[in-house]
């Protein structure tokens, strides 16, 4: 896992990367199924979460490792934390199982509270090796795993782990401080939890607010129904156009986002009538809706319910 950090680092803010967040999003889901991903509710508590400097470092690890491996729903995964001098903040061994080797960078002898953050991307690094879970680019690979954890509910110490002021410049992962926020609101959306609470870092929080707004913008695009109305009227204007072309949007024919894929409008697979396809603002997966007034439709793969105007 990278770790940026020192007084000058810089840290990429922003959204750079939310196509493959969200491709990550329906990953998850087309891999876990909707019950199988409300089998992770649970999210790390901060107490297991807590390394203070009067514990045995290596117990204290190891301790800190058993709770991710609970949160990740690995019962039969055993990890075995070493320290040592390296770049990275930590990596691990990926093997047959049932046993596997974290090793984690020596500064967390002495910077501990982050230790916990570092180990669940390595913890989930595991789960998704078990569940044959990979996307085929390291960097994409590597932010399928940080959404993976965050998701799941281990993630939000890569979170908290964020810390920029004028003496410190810190953050794990790939994924900017927006994106972490990004992922942990969707999730807690999903569960109904308020992670706001858990931070330590403010500047961690400020991050996940700006996440947060971009996740209630994906519940306010069109054809849903909570859509505002200068996206209706788009919405109107681009239904007004017909088809998109196959070659892409074309102007005036479809939602134009650089957030991501937006609606499109199809022909009936028989006679002269419209289709909208937009993703699930849950999981993304893309669903097709007769074009025609206010419907409800329930997503295949979520099983959410979303009231559309289409």
């Amino acid at each position: 896992m990278t770790q940026n950090g020192g007084p000058g680092g810089p840290i990429e803010h922003g959204f750079p990367h939310l196509a493959t967040v969200r491709a990550s999003i329906t990953a998850l889901f087309r891999r876990l199924s909707a019950e199988g991903i409300r089998a992770y509710a649970a999210s790390v508590a901060p107490a297991d979460a807590a390394f203070d400097a009067a514990d045995d470092v290596h117990l204290g690890a190891q301790r800190v490792a058993s709770a991710m491996v609970r949160a990740l729903r690995l019962p039969d995964a055993r990890m075995v934390v070493a320290f040592r001098p390296m770049e990275q903040a930590a990596t691990v061994e990926l093997t047959a199982g049932p046993e596997y080797f974290v090793e984690v960078s020596d500064r967390f002898r002495t910077h501990r509270r982050d230790l916990a953050a570092a180990l669940s991307h390595e913890v989930t690094h595991v789960l998704l090796h078990r569940l044959g879970l990979r996307f085929p680019g390291t960097e994409e690979n590597e932010i399928l795993t940080d959404t993976a954890a965050v998701y799941l509910g281990a993630g939000w110490l890569l979170l908290d782990a964020y810390r920029e002021d004028a003496l410190t410049h810190q953050k794990f992962g790939y994924l900017t401080p927006e994106e972490f926020g990004y992922v942990l609101a969707r999730r807690a959306a999903l569960f109904g939890e308020d992670p706001s609470t858990w931070f330590t870092s403010p500047q961690a929080y400020e991050a996940y607010v700006r996440g947060r707004a971009q996740a209630e913008r994906d519940h306010r695009r069109p054809p849903l129904a909570a859509a505002g109305p200068l996206a209706r009227r788009r919405y109107a204007k681009a239904r007004r156009s017909g088809p998109t072309p196959a070659d892409g949007p074309a102007k005036g024919s479809a939602e134009r986002s650089a957030e991501g894929p937006a609606y499109r409008f199809e022909h009936e697979d028989s006679g002269p009538g419209l289709r909208v396809s937009f993703p699930c603002p849950v999981c993304g997966q893309r669903l097709r809706l007769p074009v025609g007034g206010r419907l409800r439709a329930r997503c295949g793969l979520c099983r959410t319910v979303l009231d559309c105007e289409t």
